[in-house]
């Protein structure tokens, strides 16, 4: 009986696997223009089979395709193989990286997609790119539904046609992909709500808490103070529910609670805790706060060397304004979170680094940086460097390995480190190598008021020499300018 449910389950799993994929349309270069044309909002994916990037948006791309298709107004995904039946096609719309997505209306592109790549965040996005940025409320049923939406919404209130409906729509239509609005001027809804010529926003009753208001008007002047800022800085109030979607919004310093945040299943144990994390947050003002869910950003704690998050209170870590990592030791509690957060903001925490162990010895034709000795070997080293960002299951990374160790031995002689790190494993500075694939390269120059440089040449060893040639700092023993090879003088 336990096998034959197990079978079913997992044939139903399977089935929806496959109905979400049906979702998404396939298409080529025979067929792009023609089905494209007959819809009024696409989303399409850019991808090559191969790209780990692309193999990790498809499911969540999926899902999201067939949230929307039965959307009012419906939304279409559809995705490309740039590999194989759509090559013609990404070169005609100058696809240089994957995945790249790209929004379309009518068959002719819209504008490049740079919203979430996570369902539920793909499908908020895309839904805001159809019908009017801001709703017209028309009736006090219209008025009900919004102030019962599950997400803040923001709603302006006009008994007339005036500079501040102006703002307000102005506003709407640069928001549209990350706020709900609504606006009205229906005699109805202005009794119920009590408001004319006024913009509220309104935040859901699940967030609901005796530290703040449930809901904030703009008293602002748009010369001075505006309406988008005004909405920046109260959407998410003063302790946000961080998600994958809405990462942007939060800024360092940022504390974060991690624990079992779930509004649907346990939303007053979800707010037993935030509402300790509100109470510091009222006192410390100077930093940002938030609460995440501990298993959707599992990863997010592995990088503070947190394998898991045991038991049922909060693990709690942060970033101060330089984006550097703190964890809070103790237990949680309101006092030890206090603490934490105010040693934070003055500076008396020891950073963490994830970092491998220092190797006993680096003397080898390629340095190895990691996260203890970063700093040491490839920011205050006073050298030029050419710096490799790998991870070690990276195809196109164990492809470089000879190229770079040949490269590191033949610079050997020169002021010049070649050196690699394993991304995977350890921290850098991210301000100034940001890293997006796998394999990164920076110039570093050893004047250290100079940033380091994304290097996108070739991957041939000549072409790392002629590069480095070229930006040496000082001209290199045995290379001219141009990548020649000095003559030997007998």
């Amino acid at each position: 009986m336990l096998s034959l449910l197990k079978f079913v389950l997992l044939f139903a799993f399977i089935y929806l696997c496959k109905a979400a994929e049906e979702d998404v349309i396939d298409l080529t270069d025979s067929d792009f223009s023609s089905v494209l044309a007959q819809h009024d909002t696409a989303l399409v994916m850019f991808y090559a089979p191969w790209c780990g990037h692309c193999k990790r948006l498809k499911p969540e791309f999926a899902v999201a395709a067939g949230k929307l298709k039965n959307d009012d107004p419906p939304v279409a995904l559809a995705k490309v193989d740039c590999t194989e039946g759509g090559k013609s096609t990404c070169e005609q719309f100058s696809v240089s990286g994957y995945p790249t997505l790209k929004i379309f209306r009518k068959g002719e592109v819209s504008q490049e997609y740079n919203g979430p790549r996570e369902s539920n965040g793909i499908v908020k996005y895309m839904k805001a790119q159809v019908g009017p940025s801001s709703k017209d409320l028309l009736t006090v049923a219209d008025y009900e539904a919004y102030m019962k939406m599950d997400e803040p919404v923001v709603i302006g209130f006009f008994e007339k046609e005036n500079d501040l409906k102006g703002e307000f729509l102005k506003t709407a239509d640069k928001l549209r992909e990350e706020v709900v609005f609504g606006h009205s001027s229906a005699k109805d809804v202005l009794k119920k709500s009590g408001y004319k010529n006024n913009i509220v926003l309104f935040r859901p009753k699940r967030l609901h808490n005796k530290f703040e208001e449930s809901f904030v008007v703009y008293k602002g002047d748009p010369e001075t103070y505006s309406l988008k800022a005004f909405i920046k800085e109260n959407f998410h109030g003063l302790v946000g529910v961080r998600q994958k979607d809405n990462l942007q919004d939060f800024n360092n310093p940022l504390i974060v609670a991690y624990y079992d945040v779930d509004y649907v299943k346990n939303p007053k144990g979800t707010n037993y805790w935030r509402n300790r994390v509100l109470k510091v947050a009222k006192e410390v003002t100077e930093a940002n706060f938030a609460v995440s869910d501990k298993d959707d950003f599992t990863h997010e704690l592995n990088e503070y060397g947190i394998d898991f998050a045991k038991g049922d209170k909060p693990v709690v870590a942060g970033r101060d304004a330089d984006g550097n990592k703190f964890i809070m030791s103790a237990e949680f509690s309101v006092d030890n979170l206090l603490a934490f957060a105010k040693d934070l903001l003055d500076g008396k925490l020891e950073p963490f680094v994830k970092s491998e162990p220092v190797p006993e010895s680096n003397d080898g034709p390629v340095k190895v940086a990691v996260g203890k000795n970063f700093r040491e070997l490839v920011s205050e080293s006073g050298r030029d460097a050419l710096v490799e960002f790998y991870a070690p299951w990276c195809g196109h990374c164990q492809k470089l390995t000879p190229i770079w160790e040949e490269l590191g031995d033949k610079m050997k002689n020169e002021a010049v480190d070649i050196i690699k790190m394993d991304a995977t494993a350890n921290d850098w500075p991210k301000s100034q190598f940001e890293v997006s694939g796998f394999p990164t390269i920076y110039w570093k120059p050893k004047d250290s008021s100079k940033k380091p440089v994304r290097y996108n040449g070739g991957r041939a060893l000549e072409d790392f020499v002629k590069y480095i040639s070229e930006h040496a700092s000082d001209e290199l023993n045995g290379w001219d300018r141009k990548g020649n090879t000095k003559k030997t003088e007998l």
